[in-house]
């Protein structure tokens, strides 16, 4: 036990009763050892526990603490509990995200006491006090895992039975004008030393004024006041002193805070009058052991200089209240932060009371933290219904508008908001939307476009909705992902963190962590990449890229006035984080910093291929966000050995200046990846943005070696390939036939010696064309239409089925796919890789062929895609023989353009060609 002891008769005296604690869940009934603050599921066999714990610990009462009052102060119990002392109970109270205290009576101190601490965390079934997991605010208890117990501190203190229960400071800048409100724990006759000290610690203002009340409602103007801001953080001290009639000092609180003003007009976020481009990421607030529970004040600061470091100026606590050090930490060191209700899942009166008493303690808690500057009500609808429910929809508004009123110093927001649900009345337009820019680039291109036009889709059409049309548009979700490193995660006994087992009933089992190295080497993925680090490492450059295309993309935008990123770290088996979840920045960590700043130049490339010689064509913007751009500054580009620059005007906050640039792919011999370098200077040479992009670049094509003798029934093919350079000939006399569709003749034809070549027309639903209804006695699924089965069977040649992306989970969207494709054999001649990049949005592939065993990757298939953590290994590219022929299945995209404005569709042809002819 930590003790703070003190002599003088003002401060209280805490003694931490943290530590190792008895515990016992009713699921088994036995005592074991437990760490609080920790809940319970840090034992391995609750990991996914609810029900009811009981905690227990014997404690000392100092002597020298005679006579005062003593309370135990608890940080947060998830989510009932029910307090103790010497078998007598205390307290009760309801809320696991929040503090409360219980009163000890002296007679019950018998100089060795027992604390028990009955914690319980309801599930599904409404227990006998009408509780249940629905109705409560939980939060990603519902995703993570439930967190039940004691998780934040406990501590016994000391003080004057009359003592200073809550301070609220409200500062306003640039007046300096600062409203504070005590509320004592009963009225007091006498008098209040009220003292500031600014960010040096300096004292800038003393007064004392007589109170014959239990609160004292007051305001002070201070001259010179510094602004809190993320760049200067500047953090007063207020320290209030209590006096009785005699005038003894009884007790005395202080808290920090900071002068700063947050509004929203035209169309913008302002910050001590300045606009603000917001630069946010994600903060589930898990940790790597503890689940809510930080494990130290140091991992906190290490974390929050970590954001900043990536760029970031803002972090959205999501659904959770955090540990309040957290906050601490946010105002030293300079992070606004977005914070939230935990929601619940099912509204009722009940619940909707609950949400409306948690905001109140979240604003007793945490209200004169200057780092918190938005507060969210509802999550994307969960718990609620607002586009079906009137009744909710008033109720949203009604919310909305008391916490404005109870606090006008921060920006509130109804409904972070996804489709199909929307805004009611918010100070933020803010929605979330999900594509990667290889897998989706179109989708994410027009969303944008209709975002940033103040879509209809962001509010709800109803009698109740209140828009403006001038709130900040702010795309506060968006993310792909990565993977982390599990060698980073294990601990010194190389095992693996204890949440690796589970994540298999979400997103249909490709969430499942554990196994991800062994099924990397069963499928023969180290044949592609070299090693598992390797994949590990381009699977984290492949999330990189898309997450600068998008932010350039985003920045290109200028009525977006901010974003945030999903997510600061991984969280159990969710690997789209920057970070791992022991805060193991991404390989990527240097290389975002540049894309997420102010000053932003978005290369707006139309492709990321192109052939020798040929103008590129880019769309080129410069985005200053929250920044301006000089008279003089001038844009520089170079590339391979060329460059050149351009001047631009002097540019204000939050604009977007069109900045075409006359860029064509160099000559040279050989395909390779070449990078394009542009940098933003000012008229002597500063520096002022940078930013890189891979370009794949081709020679010109010569007639290809061999003129590949060919049949074809579809006349489209047949165009691209004379073009290509082969020639047309009659069935009979063809080295290759090319169709979109299989039947039992082809298949003959194939095992007497031909090669096919199979290209599936875009949302085509199977290889075979049969007529039979069914293949068999034993099919499962039949269809009356001809066609046969939806998915051909192993037994059926060639045994794979064919599947549209779109609305499975291949799509792309949220979890990861990592799509590649081997640079050996018939593919070498492509640069890059092997995890396909942005040179391949074109032709990437929105079918995949599904039922391959492992050994086929190893050889048989040529380009494919992982889900997750490397589950539904499926290909792109497959070729099989049968008898003397062989069939090659292909699903890339390569006739949405014309002959060779994409070298990636022309130079995917050539190989192709190549490997269906290869005997």
């Amino acid at each position: 036990m930590t003790t703070e002891t003190t002599t003088d008769t003002a401060a209280r005296a805490r003694l931490s009763l943290d530590g190792i604690w008895e515990f016992r869940h009713d699921s088994d009934q036995r005592w074991r050892e437990a760490w609080v603050p920790g809940v319970w599921q840090q034992f391995p066999d609750l990991a996914w526990a609810f029900g009811t714990g009981l905690y227990r610990r014997r404690f000392t009462v100092p002597a020298d603490w005679q006579g005062r009052e003593l309370a135990l102060h608890f940080g947060a119990v998830s989510e009932l509990a029910i307090v103790r002392v010497n078998g007598q109970e205390i307290a009760r109270h309801e809320g696991g995200y929040l503090p409360f205290e219980a009163v000890i009576p002296a007679d019950l101190l018998t100089g060795d006491d027992l604390l028990e601490v009955e914690a319980t965390l309801p599930d599904a079934h409404r227990n006998a006090e009408a509780h249940d997991f629905a109705e409560i605010p939980h939060g990603k208890q519902s995703w993570y895992g439930p967190q039940g117990g004691i998780w934040q501190s406990v501590t016994l203190e000391a003080r004057h039975p009359t003592h200073i229960a809550a301070i609220r400071l409200d500062p306003h800048w640039p007046e300096g004008r600062l409203a504070l409100r005590l509320s004592l724990s009963r009225p007091l006759h006498g008098a209040v030393a009220l003292e500031v000290l600014d960010p040096a610690g300096a004292t800038v203002h003393t007064e004392t004024l007589h109170i014959a009340a239990d609160h004292l409602s007051h305001a002070v103007t201070l001259t010179d006041v510094a602004p809190w801001s993320p760049d200067h953080p500047a953090l007063y001290t207020f320290r209030a002193t209590l006096r009785d009639e005699g005038g003894h000092d009884i007790d005395r609180r202080e808290d920090t805070f900071g002068f700063r003003h947050i509004e929203t007009r035209d169309g913008a976020i302002h910050l001590n009058g300045q606009p603000l481009y917001l630069r946010g990421a994600l903060d589930q607030d898990y940790y790597p052991d503890g689940f809510g529970t930080p494990p130290s004040l140091e991992m906190l600061e290490d974390q929050a200089r970590k954001a900043k470091a990536l760029g970031l100026n803002c972090l959205r606590v999501h659904i959770k209240i955090p540990d309040p050090r957290y906050y601490d930490v946010a105002d030293r060191l300079g992070l606004l932060v977005w914070s939230e209700i935990p929601n619940i899942e099912s509204f009722t009166p009940a619940s909707a009371a609950r949400l409306r008493a948690t905001m109140e303690g979240i604003l007793l808690r945490d209200r004169n933290h200057p780092s918190i500057v938005i507060w969210t009500l509802i999550n994307e609808d969960w718990g609620t219904r607002l586009r079906e429910v009137a009744d909710q929809r008033r109720w949203i508004v009604e919310m909305f508008d008391w916490l404005k009123a109870e606090d006008p110093l921060r920006l509130v927001v109804d409904n972070s908001a996804c489709f199909p649900n929307a805004h009611v009345k918010t100070d933020l337009n803010d929605y979330h939307y999900y594509r990667t820019a290889l897998d989706r680039r179109e989708e994410w291109e027009a969303l944008n476009r209709e975002f940033a036009a103040n879509a209809d889709w962001t509010f709800i059409p109803s009698p109740e909705t209140q828009r403006t049309g001038d709130e900040p548009l702010i795309l506060s979700e968006f993310g792909v992902w990565g993977l982390p490193d599990p060698a980073k995660l294990r601990d010194e006994d190389d095992r693996d963190p204890w949440w690796m087992p589970y994540g298999a009933t979400w997103a249909l089992g490709v969430a499942l962590p554990t196994g991800i190295e062994q099924r990397f080497h069963e499928i023969g993925l180290e044949q592609v990449f070299g090693g598992f680090t390797q994949f590990i490492e381009a699977a984290q450059w492949h999330q990189f890229t898309s997450l600068k295309w998008e932010i350039e993309d985003i920045r290109a935008h200028a009525p977006i006035t901010g974003y945030v990123i999903t997510e600061l770290t991984d969280v159990h088996w969710e690997g789209n984080g920057l970070m791992d979840m022991a805060r193991n920045p991404r390989v990527f960590a240097q290389a975002l910093a540049p894309v997420n700043t102010d000053l932003v130049i978005a290369p707006g490339l139309a492709h990321h291929a192109a052939r020798a010689g040929q103008p590129i064509h880019a769309a080129t913007r410069v985005a200053t966000g929250g920044a301006t751009l000089p008279e003089g500054a001038r844009l520089e580009w170079h590339l391979e050995g060329e460059g050149g620059s351009v001047p631009l005007g002097p540019q204000t906050p939050m604009t977007v200046a069109d900045t075409p640039l006359p860029l064509r792919a160099p000559s040279g011999d050989g395909p390779r990846m070449a990078t394009l370098d542009l940098a933003l200077r000012t008229a002597d040479g500063r520096l002022l943005a940078e930013t890189r992009e891979s370009i794949a670049l081709h020679p010109d094509r010569p007639s290809p070696e061999r003129r590949i003798a060919f049949r074809t029934d579809r006349p489209l093919i047949g165009e691209r390939l004379l073009v290509l350079g082969h020639r047309e000939v009659e069935a009979e006399d063809a080295a290759l036939f090319v169709t979109d569709v299989l039947d039992g003749p082809r298949v003959e034809a194939i095992h007497a010696g031909a090669h096919y070549l199979l290209l599936p027309e875009p949302g085509q639903r199977r290889l075979r064309d049969d007529t039979a209804p069914r293949d068999g006695p034993m099919t499962l699924q039949i269809e009356d239409a001809p066609g046969g089965m939806r998915s051909e069977p192993y037994f059926s040649f060639p045994g794979y089925g064919l599947h549209n992306r779109h609305g499975t989970i291949w799509r792309g969207d949220w979890v990861g796919n990592f799509p590649w494709l081997r640079r050996d054999g018939a593919f070498a001649h492509l640069p890059g890789g092997p995890m396909l990049d942005l040179a391949f949005a074109r032709v990437i592939p929105h079918q995949v062929l599904s039922h391959l065993r492992s050994w086929e990757f190893r050889g048989r298939v040529h380009s494919g895609t992982v889900v997750g953590w490397v589950h539904r290994p499926a290909a792109f590219i497959v070729e099989k023989r049968l008898g003397r022929g062989k069939l090659t299945i292909c699903t890339f995209r390569l006739l949405r353009d014309p002959f060779d404005a994409d070298p990636t569709a022309t130079a995917l042809w050539d190989g192709l060609l190549d490997l269906a002819t290869r005997d």
